[in-house]
């Protein structure tokens, strides 16, 4: 097991999209009320007293859409300047990004990752759930001020679905040859809406890197995040391409992350709701830092026994209830 020292901070469990792999269509989802979500100053707080004493230094924020978030920016300026942090990101859907891009850049931001599943806008809107105008244009915007302002690197997330977006897969990773773009392919997740596909829910990394190798070839990259992606780069290009293999390769051994919600439950696996501990009771009620410390390093310490394979076959005892958007994806 690696160190854990990487927290995933959901701001927000709000969305402008309805993503059919995040949200469950036509279900009405109940969103947390604005007094129930940690504020900026508990969540830096919780860094201080209680993450960053115990090694945590690398950040993400997430949603939801944390750009949906009136303090975001804000936000990331407070934890960049904290001394102790090493590496801060932000994951978004990229439809807020062209006027944010510079005021994040100046904040202290430098690493985003941007959800883009099909370069086709009808493609788009369907998986996004969109039935007015197109959104496929703004979105595209953003993912292009955020180049130009100079996030590096700037990643791009894609959930292949079968049957939806498989078709565009060389499309998508040939994004990578001319800019430094990162391309990172997802294995679908069971959580949202299973009706979405046809013949299969999911297709392995294997399968894809086959088809990008038969193409191009593909090398090793030197280039490694912090995340689980296994890192290859078509040859003479300027990116790479990633993929994120949790159904057919479970990396729960490599991982190391907790999760932090929106309404301030700490997880030790983004499936994982047996083992959470509420963190924003307690902080609000004045518990002291050591007892706090306390509560985390008893997650910690049952991390390495939790495996998402269990949570997948309904083998640890219950069934998950809150769809991607709630839990920070």
């Amino acid at each position: 097991m690696n160190q854990v020292d990487y927290l995933r901070i959901s701001i927000l469990d709000r969305c402008n999209f309805r993503c059919q792999y995040c949200m469950p269509e036509g279900e009405k989802l109940k969103y947390i009320l604005g007094e129930e979500l940690l504020t900026t100053t508990e969540i830096v707080t919780l860094l201080k007293q209680i993450f960053i004493p115990l090694g945590f230094s690398k950040f993400r924020l997430t949603g939801g859409e944390p750009l949906l978030h009136p303090g975001v920016v804000n936000l990331v300026r407070e934890i960049a300047s904290l001394p102790e942090t090493e590496d801060l990101s932000l994951s978004t859907n990229g439809f807020l990004l062209a006027d944010l891009a510079r005021d994040l850049y100046d904040a202290g931001l430098r690493r985003i990752n941007i959800s883009l599943d099909s370069l086709n806008p009808q493609t788009f809107d369907k998986i996004i759930g969109n039935r007015g105008r197109s959104l496929w244009q703004q979105t595209w915007q953003g993912i292009e001020a955020a180049y130009e302002v100079g996030f590096d690197p700037l990643k791009l997330n894609v959930v292949v679905i079968p049957g939806i977006n498989d078709r565009e897969i060389l499309d998508l990773a040939a994004l990578s040859i001319d800019r430094n773009w990162h391309v990172r392919f997802i294995e679908f997740m069971p959580i949202g809406n299973m009706n979405l596909f046809q013949d299969r829910a999911w297709i392995s990394s294997e399968e894809l890197r086959q088809q990008i190798k038969g193409k191009w070839g593909l090398v090793e990259s030197k280039i490694k995040g912090n995340g689980p992606a296994d890192v290859f780069k078509i040859p003479s290009a300027k990116g790479t391409i990633g993929f994120i293999s949790q159904m057919s390769e479970c990396f729960c051994d490599r991982c190391n992350r907790l999760r932090l919600s929106a309404d301030g439950w700490l997880r030790p696996c983004l499936l994982n709701q047996d083992n959470q501990i509420d963190l924003k009771t307690p902080l609000r009620q004045g518990l002291n830092r050591e007892q706090l410390q306390e509560k985390v390093k008893g997650l910690l310490a049952i991390k390495p026994e939790i495996n998402f394979k269990q949570r997948e076959s309904g083998t640890s005892g219950s069934s998950y209830h809150r769809t991607m958007s709630q839990i920070g994806g």
